[in-house]
């Protein structure tokens, strides 16, 4: 099995963002010795040569693909064609590198917002592909489904243990706060220590606040994943998430219960909501005997303490979630 030999190459492509980060983190806490890593300036994810003489000199026993270019509801509206480029190209560099390299076990990283915008609640595995997704973040998810795709024709064709995780929205340590980029919960983190440091009376939200987004806490998720690739799991996509979801309006509240800020929250709903619900059915992934561990009001308190602006060593608060996003976050 895969962690019996605690020096075999297991090798995680993203590993300075929020996913590439928890990996890490849970490799390491079994007492795993042989984690190869790659920073960009290393190791260029676009470079399909350098991809395939590197996995070719490694040999990984098992490649986890947490490396993506992310980015909030702006960035992905501004932004299409490098989101849809890039994703895909790390995408087909990676698992396409891996397979000519002769690598059998492989996980990739997808989202929740592959699913169709209109989506029946909780959305299941066989939802997928049964309806065009938000047309926000048109551009990364096509890509992140091109990926799954791709994970399966390998499945099919050439008999790889290639497989897809669709985890819920994410947040903890190594998010991405960069306020261009940065998804709901980070930037609300972020504006709302601003905010309260500021002595701002009150706090703007974008959309109407009605929107519900279901947040698991990362580290759960690098459990659920160490769980898979020690069983062995070979099988279809698998939904990733806490099972409970959260108005954004009650997202915020928590943020700002969290940060001690105490102004007034303003909802600008001139300003776009997303997909009106992305609740996981997590049915599958539960059966395997994994649960979440980390509930929200603790994960929020985790998250804000490993925020960068709390730290001396940051340069800015931006540092962290600039280099998540070039690196490795996952939406």
């Amino acid at each position: 099995m895969l962690f019996d030999n605690p020096d075999a190459p297991i090798y995680v492509a993203g590993h300075r963002g929020m996913v590439g980060s928890a990996l890490v983190r849970a490799l390491a806490a079994r007492g795993h010795r042989g984690i190869v890593t790659r920073a960009r300036e290393q190791l260029d994810l676009l470079d399909a040569g350098a991809v395939d003489a590197f996995l070719r000199a490694q040999r990984p026993a098992y490649v986890f693909v947490a490396a993506a270019r992310v980015g909030g509801i702006a960035a992905n509206q501004g932004e299409p064609a490098d989101f849809l480029h890039q994703n895909l190209q790390i995408a087909l560099n990676v698992i396409a590198g891996a397979h000519r390299a002769g690598v059998q076990r492989l996980m990739y990283f997808a989202s929740n917002c592959i699913y169709p915008r209109d989506c029946a609640q909780p959305m299941a595995e066989s939802a997928l592909l049964g309806g065009p997704p938000e047309p926000s973040n048109e551009a990364y998810a096509i890509a992140k489904i091109a990926g799954l795709k791709l994970c399966e024709a390998y499945q099919r064709q050439h008999g790889r243990e290639y497989i897809t995780v669709l985890p819920a929205s994410l947040y903890g340590p190594n998010d991405n706060y960069d306020p261009q980029r940065s998804h709901v919960l980070p930037a609300l983190l972020r504006r709302a220590h601003e905010a309260r440091e500021r002595g701002d009376p009150q706090l703007v939200v974008w959309g109407s606040g009605t929107p519900r987004r279901e947040l698991l806490y990362v580290d759960d998720l690098a459990q659920a994943c160490m769980m898979l690739a020690a069983s062995g799991y070979a099988g279809p996509p698998l939904n990733i998430g806490s099972g409970t979801d959260s108005s954004i309006r009650e997202l915020a509240e928590a943020v700002a219960e969290t940060v001690g800020y105490g102004g007034r929250l303003v909802f600008d709903t001139t300003k776009p909501d997303g997909t009106p619900r992305k609740l996981l059915d997590s049915t599958r992934i539960r059966a395997f005997g994994w649960q979440p561990t980390i509930g929200l009001r603790d994960g929020l308190r985790r998250a804000y303490a490993a925020a960068p602006w709390q730290h001396s060593t940051a340069a800015d608060p931006c540092s962290i979630g600039r280099e998540a996003a070039t690196a490795g976050a996952t939406r």
